[in-house]
């Protein structure tokens, strides 16, 4: 069974996707671009600032997830 994860705290999915989805112990998350949840417009600043934005979006929706950045796993990291 599959719970979406959503937050408000990161920009809302555009299009037929979510945040993330858990599936079992497992949480995968969509791509995160550098939108300011409160905006909807893209960080002003340079790409430093820009991927503190993106960083920022996944580390809300772990939090919403019950989770932190702590747990993330690269799947490529897996062997």
């Amino acid at each position: 069974m599959s719970q979406i994860i959503q937050t408000d705290r990161a920009p809302a999915a555009i299009g037929p996707y979510s945040q993330a989805v858990r599936s079992g112990n497992t949480v995968y998350f969509s791509g995160q671009i550098p939108l300011v949840p409160a905006t909807g417009e893209v960080v002003a600043g340079d790409i430093t600032a820009q991927a503190r934005q993106v960083f920022d979006n996944l580390k809300a929706v772990a939090e919403a997830a019950g989770g932190s950045l702590d747990r993330v796993v690269r799947p490529w990291a897996c062997t």
